[in-house]
């Protein structure tokens, strides 16, 4: 086997490797809201005031959220994603 196809064999591992570890990794992870520092939140808020990561003001905003390894939240003091809405509303 010549070099090239040696590397092109050994990338297309690589790819298929990434591409199927995805959603696992996905689904070990759970949205955790209220204990992102403000600028550290993953993505959009509940109040949709904004729809990008890093843009929180606040930290530990019940609305703002971060991903954790699942079964953390409570440890951390989180709340779950209908905790907050059901704070939001009070």
């Amino acid at each position: 086997m010549n070099q090239r196809a040696l590397i092109a064999t050994a990338a297309a591992s690589l790819m298929t490797l990434a591409l199927a570890a995805g959603p696992v990794a996905a689904a070990e992870k759970e949205k955790c809201f209220g204990i992102a520092k403000a600028g550290q939140n993953d993505c959009a808020n509940l109040a949709g005031t904004h729809s990008c990561a890093g843009q929180s003001k606040v930290d530990m905003d019940k609305g703002e959220w971060k991903y954790v390894a699942k079964g953390t939240c409570k440890d951390m003091k989180g709340l779950s994603m209908d905790e907050a809405k059901a704070m939001s509303k009070s």
